[in-house]
Parts: C-alpha cells; structure tokens; sequence
C-alpha cells in the first residue's frame, strides 16, 4: 500500500528530478517538463508479462531504465574471436573458409527497422531455423538479419543510416569478412573463427554492443532476429525489400541543381583506403544503401561520422559536373590519388569504387556504348569477363576511365552518365536487371523519347560475346550505333 509518506517522498524525488516508478497500481503522472521523461509510471508487478517472477523482474527494471533516459554502454563485445578496429578490411579467402552468406550460391539479406519502444526486448537475440554447424566445410547457406531498435530520439529516417552500419560492425571481427548490404550482403567466417566457437548468435551480440556504443544518443533497445529458415527468410527478403524502394523513392523530386551541399561517404576505406563516394541528390552510392538524404540524417547523428558535407563550391563544367568543392574534397580525402571527379561522366574522371557496388559499368567500344553487369549475375559477358572479374578492374579506388561502380537505382537518374549520351548509351544488361526493373526502366525509355529502347538492348541470354552483341544491335537498330563515337 502506498501511504502519504510515500507519496511525499515520490513527490520529493521528483523534485529534483528523478522519476518514480511503482509496482503497484498508483496514479500516473506521464508529462513530462520536471524529470526527462514520464514523472510517475505504475507498473503493477502481477500484470507485467513474463514467464516467471525473474523475468517479470527484468522487465521492470528495462522499463526503469528507459524512464530513467539511463544509457546502456557495453566497453567488451561479447564474442570468442579478437574484435576491433585493426581487423577491417580482413579478406577470408575460400581455401580458409568455414560458411558463407550471399555471393554466388546462396542468399543474403540484412534489414533494420524501427519499432515502438513496448514492441522490442532489448538484447534479444533469436535464431530462426538451424545453424551452419551441419553444412560441409566450405560451403554455403542462405541468411537474413534483422534488426529492429527503439528509442526516444530514433527517427525513421535514421533507419538506413543505422542499417548501413552491420557492415562496418561486423567486419570488426577477427575473421569475419562482409561485403554489400541490403538484399546482395555476402558475410564469410573463417575457420579459425569458427574453431574458436564464433556461431550466428554472435552477430546478435556484435549487433546490440555496438549500436548501444556507438548510436547510444538515439537507439535505447536493440534485438536481433537471425534467420535461416528458407520460408522465413523468403517473407522477410519481400519486407525489406519493401522498405528499400520506399527508402530509393523518397529523393525522386530533387535534382543537383536544387542543393548547394553534397556529402562524402568513406564508410569503406578500410577496404579501399582511396576510395571516395561523392553522393547528390541525383546519384546514390554505388552500394545502393546511401542516397543523399541518408547522408543528411547521418550527418546529424555524427558529425564526425564517414558522412561529411561537400559544399559544391563553383561548377567548372555543368555537363560533365565538375565542381570546386568536389575535387578539393576528393584529393584530400583521397590522399591525393584523385584530384578530379566528373560527377556525370564514365569517360572522363569518373567516381572510384571500393567493393560493394551493386552493379559494373564497362565500355564495349565495338558497340559505342555500355554494359551494366549486376552482382547477381554470373554469367560471361560481351567483354570477355564475369562480374567477380571485372571487380578486380573496377573497386580498389582506382579511377579507370570506361570502368565504373554504380547503385543500380542511379540508372533511372536524369544525371545517368548524362555528359556521355545517359541510357541510350546501355547495349547489354544483366537479365536479373532488365527483370526486376522493368517498370522502372520501361518508364526510363519512354521519358528520354525511345519507347522501344529496352527491347534494343541484349542480355545474357540473346550475347555473351561482342560478335553476338554487334549482330543483335545492328538487326534492332539500337540508337548508340549511330552516336558520335565514345573513343
């Protein structure tokens, strides 16, 4: 029974300061103004859902702890391999390693999202269907994570920023290689690290250790969902993909002429020390995970973060997009290896790449034109070359005129390769591309006044090498044929 004695001694917490929190069924002060939060919260100890008494007792103390604003901080990332800094960029070559996820023989996904605070458990950490102890050394399994976070201070916006930062954690592990992201995430564990006990449960705990220590400011609750399951991860690969075209689609109506701020992301330096994004409005980066906005949003959680603001400064060449700021931005942050980018051209300077590019651009100078080669597709191409061939080419921060790493979204942008004839310059596309974005590029067609372009245009199936290519260009009357030459 709560007395006046209590209540005055509640009274006088809250005086200073302190929120009250009860057991028991007492009136509920929720506004808040004198404590950071709610001023008095009744928890009645027998409707809290648990279980037993010890879980119940858990949850009253979770809630404490959100009422409070107290931050959790976890110093030592539980896990049985060496974690930090020093093990980025680590590459687990196949003859060392134990499992994959993605890549060529199965699937991989990772998705954050955010939740209501009452809607996740803090440090849950499920695994959802069977773990990788059974598959053959070397071999290969499909995986989905899923990340959900609450807080006071998280704003959906926030979401792909926060999502974009599995890579960067889970490469901290000794042993553990991630490249891509979103629905083309390829992560690899190496023998070593699996010898030494590292299971699926650990990416959980790097997970929740790290998005407490480094986005403490607005995460407050963190659970992981780790599936393998083959149905699981079918219905929750739609989901995410849901929230990535949602995520794509909201910059739609802005155009680089309308912002006099771009922004830098060298979130993957540790794998190529060199390499710079230079993200706008209209053009993502090459991984596909950042648009500008989400650099904004990043930006304002960590000022001091891989996302920086480049002012554009002058424009010296509004075609091709040259502009001040950018090059004086990209040779620092480039240690000098590039002094010049082209933000509208593959021909001339263009952007570098490090190794999460969700497709490849390459010159077919017999055709006058371009391939766009997708991560998925492994199949032979016009240039004599598969995908993971041309990557050796394209990523390492090398500027390679004719080469190029690109999200596949900034296809469909009016800034599309513009100084070198945008998509009418596109004479072979991976099959999986022209499929999964054919509206999108049907669309794209008929805006630029060639409505029949997407038909002209080969894949994997009509040429894999340039005779093929020529032969089917030339009977469609394909539109870069008869462009000025591109060498």
């Amino acid at each position: 029974e709560v007395d006046d004695l209590k209540y005055a001694s509640a009274a006088g917490a809250l005086n200073y300061g302190f929120p009250t929190i009860a057991d028991t069924v007492i009136p509920q002060i929720l506004p808040t103004g004198v404590t950071l939060y709610e001023h008095v919260v009744s928890m009645p100890f027998d409707d809290i859902e648990g279980k037993d008494d010890t879980e119940k007792a858990r949850r009253l103390v979770e809630r404490c702890i959100e009422v409070r604003g107290v931050k959790v901080k976890i110093t030592e990332v539980p896990i049985p391999v060496p974690y930090g800094s020093a093990f980025e960029g680590e590459r687990v070559r196949r003859a060392d390693m134990r499992i994959e996820f993605g890549g060529k023989y199965s699937r991989c996904f990772e998705y954050l999202r955010m939740r209501p605070l009452d809607e996740v458990e803090d440090h849950k950490i499920e695994i959802v269907g069977p773990g990788f102890e059974d598959v053959e050394v070397g071999g290969a399994m499909d995986l989905g994570i899923v990340v959900e976070v609450a807080g006071r201070k998280m704003q959906e916006d926030f979401e792909p920023v926060l999502e974009r930062q599995i890579h960067y954690f889970l490469n901290a592990a000794s042993g553990v290689q991630h490249i891509g992201q979103r629905d083309i995430a390829w992560i690899r564990i190496s023998k070593t690290a699996a010898e030494k006990g590292f299971n699926l449960r650990h990416f959980g705990e790097i997970l929740h250790a790290r998005f407490h220590s480094d986005f403490g400011t607005i995460v407050d609750k963190v659970q992981v969902t780790i599936y393998t399951d083959k149905d699981e991860i079918a219905k929750w690969l739609e989901i995410a993909r849901k929230a990535y075209d949602y995520r794509n689609r909201r910059i739609a109506e802005m155009t680089d002429e309308s912002v006099d701020t771009f922004y830098s992301c060298i979130l993957c330096q540790s794998f190529a020390p060199n390499h710079v994004c230079v993200i706008s409005p209209e053009r993502l980066g090459l991984c596909g995970a950042y648009n500008w906005l989400d650099c904004k949003a990043s930006y304002e959680i960590n000022p001091t973060g891989p996302n920086q603001p480049i002012k554009k400064g002058t424009c010296l060449d509004p075609v091709k997009g040259y502009f001040t700021g950018v090059n004086e931005y990209a040779k620092v942050a480039s240690h000098g290896t590039v002094e010049q980018v082209a933000m509208y051209s593959i021909m001339e300077n263009p952007m570098t790449a490090c190794g999460c590019f969700e497709c490849i651009m390459m010159i077919i100078p017999e055709a006058n034109g371009f391939m766009i080669v997708s991560r998925e597709d492994t199949g032979m191409t016009p240039a004599g070359m598969t995908f993971s061939t041309l990557a050796g080419m394209c990523g390492g921060g090398i500027q390679t005129p004719g080469v190029m790493g690109i999200g596949k979204y900034y296809i469909l942008s009016k800034k599309f390769i513009s100084a070198d004839g945008g998509f009418k310059r596109v004479v072979w596309m991976s099959k999986n591309l022209k499929d999964t974005m054919h509206d999108e590029l049907q669309a794209l067609c008929e805006r630029i006044g060639e409505p029949d372009l997407l038909d002209k245009i080969a894949d994997g199936t009509i040429a894999t090498t340039v005779e093929e290519l020529l032969a089917f260009l030339e009977e469609k009357g394909h539109p870069a044929l008869s462009m000025p030459p591109l060498l």
